[in-house]
């Protein structure tokens, strides 16, 4: 790789890497020792190609989600089993990797800029702005966007564009996903929002058990799906369509139980 080789959108891929190497070292700890990070299906990672997949996930910090992401990603890449063991894998990552984020929140400071060039597509949010309600027309740049990293490579999205709960779905998620047609990877996360502040930049409570759960890619009929039909499939992918809000039967709820000690067990082994 040139020294000064370029990405579609003119990041030097040379100082991408040594981003990504530098945050890897300095948040590993927050997976692997402060907390403990489980993580299921991390072997659908090394079957997909290497462009244009779309990973749609719950959301529950700005940051500390997709940093998660980027360390659980390549580190299966490198041959890990749903595990973050030995951070040797952060020394070569996958650089055609991206994220999409809000414009204000990767402009607010230095710190939010060097996460942008690290991998963000930043777009701007048709219905908030600087904390307040706003309705705007979708930006077609910021479609493009997407696009261009797509036909680069991966693309990390939060479908409801904010860090609580139970929100609707943005249906431009399901625009692109009929426009660019990828292979659509759903994650759920959990124990995030209780072990981060909201930005996920710093440790708010130590010992929680965040897992990560990345499932089969989802079967879409790209021409004939329609727009809501699409939406509602995601929001079942990622466990968060209002039926899972109602009360669970007792035998599911001891089914749970029974995979949450059978998680537990895993995750002693892994560590």
């Amino acid at each position: 790789m040139g020294v000064f080789k370029k990405n579609p959108f003119g990041h030097i891929l040379f100082l991408k890497k040594w981003l990504i190497r530098i945050l890897g070292l300095m948040t590993h700890n927050r997976y692997k020792q402060f907390n403990k990070l489980e993580v299921d299906g991390s072997e659908i990672i090394r079957q997909l190609p290497d462009r244009n997949v779309l990973f749609v996930s719950n959301h529950q910090t700005y940051f500390a989600d997709v940093v998660a992401m980027f360390h659980v990603f390549n580190a299966s890449l490198s041959g890990r089993v749903d595990n973050i063991k030995n951070i040797g894998y952060i020394w070569n990552p996958k650089l055609n990797m991206y994220y999409v984020a809000a414009a204000e929140t990767m402009k607010k400071s230095l710190l939010t800029k060097i996460f942008a060039y690290a991998g963000s597509i930043s777009v701007e949010r048709t219905w908030r702005s600087e904390g307040k309600d706003v309705k705007r027309q979708v930006k077609m740049s910021d479609i493009s966007n997407i696009g261009k990293a797509l036909d680069d490579g991966w693309v990390i999205t939060f479908p409801q564009g904010t860090t609580t709960p139970w929100k609707p779905l943005r249906k431009g998620t399901a625009h692109i996903i009929k426009k660019y047609k990828p292979i659509v990877v759903p994650v759920v996360i959990d124990g995030f929002r209780r072990s981060f502040d909201k930005k996920g930049l710093r440790v708010k409570k130590k010992g929680i058990l965040q897992s990560m759960v990345i499932k089969e890619p989802l079967d879409i009929d790209y021409e004939n799906e329609s727009f809501d039909s699409i939406i509602e499939k995601l929001e079942y992918a990622i466990e968060q369509h209002p039926s899972f809000l109602k009360v669970i039967p007792k035998e599911e709820l001891l089914a749970y139980e029974e995979e949450n000690e059978l998680r537990r067990y895993r995750n002693r082994t892994k560590f």
